[in-house]
């Protein structure tokens, strides 16, 4: 399915069947159903990728999703190779995000409170993590709050987004660090996940336009047309 050409008919039975999917994910993290949780996780990012093609969302959108959608399969074994190579897919994921929202100025009080929120972050978690992980956590962290305060330039969706993004991925870090965790960790987790990509697809899809697709919106200054 191209996202040029999109299918509109598809975009309601899409968006349904992502919701549908991520709430059954979520009931089985509150229930303690590992077997929902495993058959429903690779199923969320391809959904919202293919909800975004359908709307003509942009390519490094859709690269984006899947690239989260890697990340998903290979965070599922507990393995610190998995993880990293996790790590790796979401860090791809969060450089199309940033290719995606261009040259445009985003503002420097957020820059500078995301930049304080990083730093304390990672002072108080550094005692905790383990050596060989310090280096790449600290690599992604930067990465991933660069995309989360340029997310604003696409308005108050993507910019929740990128808000929500930075939140769950610092929950999984406090699990890391072996801080403690609140009831239910990992549904928080997802929780935050799931509606983080959600809000960045409807921030990415909401500055081109209508529904079909139009390039239309943030695109226009200084960015690549894709």
């Amino acid at each position: 399915m191209s996202p040029r050409t999109g299918a509109p008919r598809l975009v309601r039975p899409l968006i349904v069947a992502f919701l549908a999917v991520a709430a059954l994910h979520l009931a089985g993290h509150l229930a303690g159903i590992d077997a929902a949780q495993m058959v429903t996780k690779p199923l969320l990012m391809p959904l919202l990728a293919a909800y975004a093609a359908a709307r003509r969302g942009p390519r490094l959108l859709i690269a984006a999703l899947l690239f989260g959608w890697g990340g998903d399969v290979l965070l599922m074994p507990d393995a610190e190779a998995a993880f990293l190579a996790g790590m790796g897919s979401f860090a791809v994921g969060h450089i199309c995000y940033l290719w995606l929202f261009g040259r445009a100025r985003a503002s420097l009080p957020a820059g500078l409170a995301y930049a304080a929120v990083l730093v304390t972050f990672l002072v108080l978690l550094w005692p905790g993590l383990p050596a060989d992980l310090r280096i790449p956590l600290t690599g992604y962290s930067l990465l991933l709050t660069a995309m989360a305060w340029r997310a604003g330039i696409l308005g108050r969706y993507a910019a929740l987004g990128g808000a929500l993004f930075l939140l769950s991925d610092a929950l999984i870090a406090t699990g890391i660090a072996d801080w403690p965790q609140l009831p239910v960790h990992d549904f928080w987790i997802m929780l935050t996940y799931l509606a983080a990509q959600y809000l960045l697809t409807t921030g990415v899809l909401g500055s081109r336009g209508d529904s079909t697709g139009s390039d239309t919106g943030a695109y226009r200054e200084g960015s690549i047309r894709i």
